[in-house]
């Protein structure tokens, strides 16, 4: 539909000693004192300058011109697109996502409700939009160690997960339970998990010659 352009209603209002021409609408000549009217850049007589789709008068009032044509207000408003938040007619800047149209201050996060207009967004399963931060928060995969969601640092856009055990873990918090040494890096990198629980190497070791003892010692 293009922009739409709200033309000065003063401009119907101009002297009509000053129209002279041939009338936009009909082709006929424009003369005679109050018989013409100036607007879009045209000469029009009174009679003429009607609404395109009502033919309501139009002289003297404000009016919409869309693709060169002269719209009473309410005409104009019916051909607009109509907010998929707040259901009034989007009259200036129209928004579009997720195939839908909304005004740029409707345009939320469902979380924050801060809006998102020009700023980076996503949609979960049920098409409902959030900022990235939320986003992360509400769905990122938590820490089986901290129980914080595992989400990209501010100003990134991506992060490291690990996984094991079938549980999350971030880079930081996988650890050997027993001694803490750190398993995505360094000398003891590497998990070699016994009856549930993350060990390094060594620990590993050292929990099976423990139980080997115990057994011993039971028999």
């Amino acid at each position: 539909m293009g922009v739409h352009r709200l033309v000065d209603p003063t401009a119907s209002e101009l002297p009509y000693f000053l129209c002279s021409g041939n009338c936009s609408c009909c082709g006929e000549n424009v003369v005679g004192e109050g018989s013409g009217c100036t607007a879009m850049e045209q000469v029009f007589h009174v009679s003429c300058f009607v609404c395109i789709t009502c033919s309501v008068q139009l002289t003297g009032k404000t009016f919409y011109a869309l693709e060169k044509k002269p719209y009473c207000e309410p005409c104009y408003i019916s051909t607009l697109e109509i907010c998929t938040v707040c259901s009034e007619p989007i009259m200036e800047r129209i928004l579009r996502a997720t195939e839908k149209a909304y005004h740029p201050h409707c345009f939320t996060c469902v979380v924050c409700h801060r809006s998102l207009d020009g700023i980076p967004f996503t949609v979960d399963a049920g098409n409902h939009i959030h900022c990235i931060e939320d986003f992360h928060k509400k769905f990122a995969p938590r820490c089986s160690v901290c129980k914080e969601a595992i989400m990209p640092t501010p100003g990134q856009e991506e992060t490291v997960r690990i996984v094991s055990l079938d549980r999350d873990f971030h880079v930081q918090c996988y650890r050997c339970e027993d001694c803490n040494c750190l398993l995505s890096e360094g000398d003891k990198q590497g998990c070699y998990p016994l009856d549930g629980h993350v060990l390094c190497k060594t620990c590993n070791s050292a929990r099976i010659q423990a139980l080997s003892a115990k057994a011993t010692t039971d028999l």
